[in-house]
Parts: structure tokens; C-alpha cells; sequence
């Protein structure tokens, strides 16, 4: 079956080719690209259990990646999960307090962007080759801290390629910074914007549907594509894993077939939660997708409530890949829920666009039932940490402990029996000092390195290679520009001038 991709604001119901939609990343009316269909899981639920991750990766994404052969498919895919990947399952599971926890740290910058952006460039220059693009791709994103440093791990030095990340001066953990900031390849910038992910995410938007700017690129010999998760390449990949954990639990003899099971996702840009979604709708038997939000609980409100309402306070938290007030992929999932409606889906994103929030019908907001939201505060994070330490000496990253949090309540609220798998999504090491406040270690708040060594000290848990990589790796990346001057930052650094 052949599956095409068409936008969520498009009302003529215009289509792509996968390797078209992964290469432009937004659609030109500034919608998503989605599945015109999406495509049933054709093997048993038993099988899973004997697939390894290459093997599962490849029966999965055949379907949604059609145009693909299946040797350019295979050869991605063997490309990106390898011995870049600290474990061999690539996303394996643990127990901790009676939940699972599945592992997608084990990646080479140790966050669950890996399992995506390892696969991404690959797929990219595939299908570039496919549509014989001779242009120079220009990767542009936003990053709320993981994306970025994933982006460029994967992007480095592929040739016909570019990337220029930016992130938020002061919204990321400096060990997060210091990563991108250390990041070789000569193809690799990384930004530093004065204010708040939403800012930086917002200006990328524009500068994607900037025409003039485009018209100057196509004449320069570029072509914009997207890193972020509004890519169909980095969406559909993290469909992977959620079939992979149901196949860990059957081995482990954890469930039987057929049983249905919960995830607790930490959720900030809303796309791995998303992935859970499509995941469920191809035959994955998910009983609830918990959104697990922080202090920037807008999701949160959203399915309680049925309001979408940006217009509030921004915080800066111990969990920055969360700290979010403008979740891109919810666009999808109001697509869906309004009945693959792209009039209403368009309607409702100019609203938020306009005011800043809006309002769903009782028909969409009777259809969220598959999902399940709540947030948890710093210090119910922080306790998480400690309590999860205690229990078992593991220690866990922040966005993981809200996951792990807000399971707990649900689990307490509801006396849902489902075995719940918390999405472990990052280690430790990207936030010590605030696992170490947690753990009331003592540490020297000095640099990011002397608090991997105090956390290491304290924990003992390994040190992954791209901690022990920020020892010795100099400082390459120092521009720092205010949002309105991200668009003309670009023009400079791909040397061109725009109108």
C-alpha cells in the first residue's frame, strides 16, 4: 500500500510522496504533512518479541515511508542504530517502583531525540536522491535543548547538508548547552536567542514561510528542511519504540498478548506523545497515553478543560525540553479529533495565532478519551527523584521523574490495573545539579563538569562517552542574537543577503 501525505490546513486534499514531505518538513500553507491513511501493524502482536529494533524499525516505517525501496529503507536504518548506541536493543526497558521504564538515553548525545535524528539524515539524503534535489539542504530548527545537539550529532558533515540550530540563551541546562556548543562538523551553527523557546520556535516558523527569503535561497542553490518533530522523518521513527517496549513486556513475561498497556510521557512540542497516538490507531493495544506536563502545564488544561491558552506565564524549569507554550504537534491531533477537518484545524491555529488560545468544540473534546493529563510542580519532581534513588539507586533526569510522577497519580486516582510504562527520556548527566539538589548532594555549582563529577560520585551510574567528550571538546559555536535578528543571522551564516 502506497501512503501518501497531505497538509492539515489543506482543504483540496493535495498530496506527497513520503520522501517529498520528509524533504520539505512543513507544508507551503504552513500546516503539517499527515498520513492521507494510516497504515494497520500487519504482523501478530507476538512477533514483537523476536524482532530486533532494526527489524521492527524496518516493518514499521515500510509502511509509512513507501516510496522508499526496501534496500534504501534497510540501509537507513542499519546506518543509524549501531554501535552508536550505548545499548544494543537501542531502547531497552528497566523496572523501578513497579513501573517500567523505557530507556531512550543510550543514543550518542544520551537523549531520546537519538532514536530519530540518528535515522533522519539518512532518510534525507535518500530522498534527495529520490527527487534528484541538487540543492544544498539547509536544516533549520528550534531546539528547547535535546533536539539541537541530536540534530547536529546526526547532521555532522553529511555532505549536501547544512544546519543551523537555535536554542534559548537561558533555557537550557548548561550541560545541555555545552554540548551544542562543542558540537563539531563543519556544516554545524548554533544560535543562542534572548528569550524563551515559544520566541525561538515562532521565528523559525516565520522564516520557513518567509517567500522572499525562500526565493533568495532557491537562487543561492539552498533548500530549507526541518529537523523538529514536524518532520515526518522524526515523528514516525518514535512510533518504533512503543511497539518495541509492548515486545519487551511480552518476553518479560510482564503481559500477555493482547493486553492492553498505558505510557507516561513526559510532553513539551507534544510529538513523542503523538508518535504513542499513531502507535494505538495501527493496532498497538494502549489502554492511556498519559501527558505528563511541568509548571508550563498548558497540555495539561488542554484535555481537562478543552482550552488551548498560551496567554500565561513562562517558566523556566528543571525540565527544559518542557518548558513549552506553543506544542507544534497538537496541530495533528486536532486534525484528527475534528474529524481530518483542515478547515477547522486551519481555523483553530490562525485563533491561537491571533489571540493566543482557543476553544474546542464538545465533539473534539469527546474524543481525547485516549489520553490522560496531569502535571507535577519542581518539588514533586525533585521528590520523585529522591524517592525513585531510594528505592533502588537509579537515578533519573527531571523530565523522566514528572513521567514517573504523574503515573503515580494517575495510578492512585484511578486503580487502573494497566501495566504503565513511564518514557524515560534523557539521562541524569544533562541535569545534575538539579538531580543532585534532589538527592541533597552536596556539589560545587562551579561548571557543568564539576557537577557530572559530583552527580557520578554520588550515584556511580556510568558516564555516558559524550559527557566524557565535554572534558576535552573546545568551545566552537559564540553568536547570541535577539529573535527579530534570527531571520538576518541566517542570510549571514549561508551568506546571502536577503530583501
Amino acid at each position: 500500500m502506497t501512503v501518501l501525505y497531505r497538509s492539515t490546513r489543506d482543504k483540496n486534499g493535495r498530496t506527497v510522496t513520503a520522501s517529498q514531505a520528509i524533504l520539505q518538513g512543513l507544508s507551503p500553507d504552513g500546516g503539517l504533512y499527515v498520513p492521507a491513511s494510516i497504515p494497520k501493524f500487519e504482523l501478530p502482536l507476538s512477533a514483537l518479541e523476536k524482532l530486533s529494533y532494526r527489524e521492527l524499525a524496518y516493518h514499521i516505517l515500510q509502511t509509512f515511508f513507501s516510496d522508499f525501496s526496501e534496500k534504501e529503507l534497510r540501509d537507513c536504518i542499519d546506518n543509524a542504530y549501531g554501535s552508536n548506541f550505548a545499548s544494543p536493543k537501542i531502547a531497552p526497558i528497566t523496572y523501578h517502583a513497579k513501573n517500567a521504564y523505557l530507556e531512550l538515553f543510550h543514543g550518542p548525545t544520551i537523549a531520546f531525540k537519538d532514536i530519530a535524528l540518528q535515522l533522519l539524515p539518512h532518510l534525507m539524503t535518500a530522498a534527495a536522491r529520490k527527487n534528484g534535489l541538487q540543492k544544498e539542504i539547509v536544516i533549520l530548527t528550534a531546539t528547547s535543548g535535546d533536539t539541537g545537539k541530536a540534530a547536529m550529532a546526526g547532521f555532522a558533515d553529511v555532505p549536501g547538508t547544512r544546519i543551523i540550530v537555535f536554542y534559548p540563551k537561558d533555557g537550557v541546562s548548561p550541560v545541555q548547552e555545552r554540548q551544542m556548543l562543542t558540537q563539531q562538523g563543519k556544516n554545524t551553527s548554533v544560535v543562542g536567542v534572548a528569550g524563551n523557546f515559544d520566541d525561538a520556535q515562532t521565528n523559525v516558523k516565520k522564516i520557513f514561510n518567509d517567500t522572499e527569503l525562500n526565493e533568495e535561497l532557491e537562487q543561492a542553490g539552498f533548500r530549507f528542511s526541518s529537523a523538529n518533530s514536524i518532520n515526518i522523518g522524526r515523528l514516525f521513527p518514535q512510533v518504533v519504540y512503543y511497539f518495541y517496549a509492548y515486545g519487551q513486556l511480552l518476553k518479560a513475561g510482564k503481559i500477555k498478548k493482547g493486553d492492553s498497556i498505558n505510557f507516561s510521557v513526559p510532553t513539551g512540542n507534544f510529538g513523542n506523545i503523538l508518535a504513542g497516538y499513531f502507535a494505538k490507531r495501527m493496532g498497538l493495544p494502549i489502554n492511556k497515553l498519559i501527558c505528563a506536563s511541568n509548571r508550563n502545564n498548558v497540555l495539561t488544561d488542554f484535555f481537562n478543560e478543552g482550552v488551548y491558552d498560551k496567554n500565561r506565564p513562562f517558566y523556566v524549569t528543571s525540565s527544559p525540553s518542557m518548558d513549552i507554550l506553543v506544542s507544534s504537534n497538537l496541530e495533528r491531533l486536532l486534525f484528527y479529533i475534528s474529524g481530518e477537518d483542515p478547515v477547522k484545524t486551519k481555523s483553530l491555529m490562525d485563533e491561537l495565532t491571533s489571540t493566543g488560545k482557543y476553544r474546542i468544540d464538545d465533539s473534539m473534546h469527546s474524543k481525547l478519551a485516549d489520553f490522560y493529563a496531569a502535571y507535577a510542580t519542581e518539588e514533586q519532581t525533585g521528590q520523585e527523584i529522591a524517592e525513585i534513588f531510594t528505592a533502588d539507586q537509579t537515578a533519573i533526569d527531571p523530565h523522566t521523574a514528572v513521567a514517573a510522577y504523574v503515573a503515580k497519580e494517575y495510578q492512585k486516582n484511578t486503580a487502573d490495573p494497566h501495566q504503565t510504562v513511564v518514557v524515560a527520556t534523557a539521562s541524569p548527566y544533562k541535569f545534575p545539579q538539579f538531580v543532585l539538589t534532589a538527592l541533597h548532594a552536596e556539589y560545587s555549582s562551579g561548571s557543568p563538569l564539576s557537577l557530572v563529577d559530583a552527580l557520578h560520585s554520588k550515584t556511580g551510574t556510568p558516564l555516558p562517552q559524550t559527557i566524557k567528550d565535554l572534558a576535552v571538546l573546545p568551545l566552537k559555536h559564540h553568536r547570541e542574537v535577539a529573535p527579530a535578528l534570527m531571520k538576518t543571522t541566517v542570510a549571514e551564516i549561508l551568506g546571502i543577503k536577503p530583501e
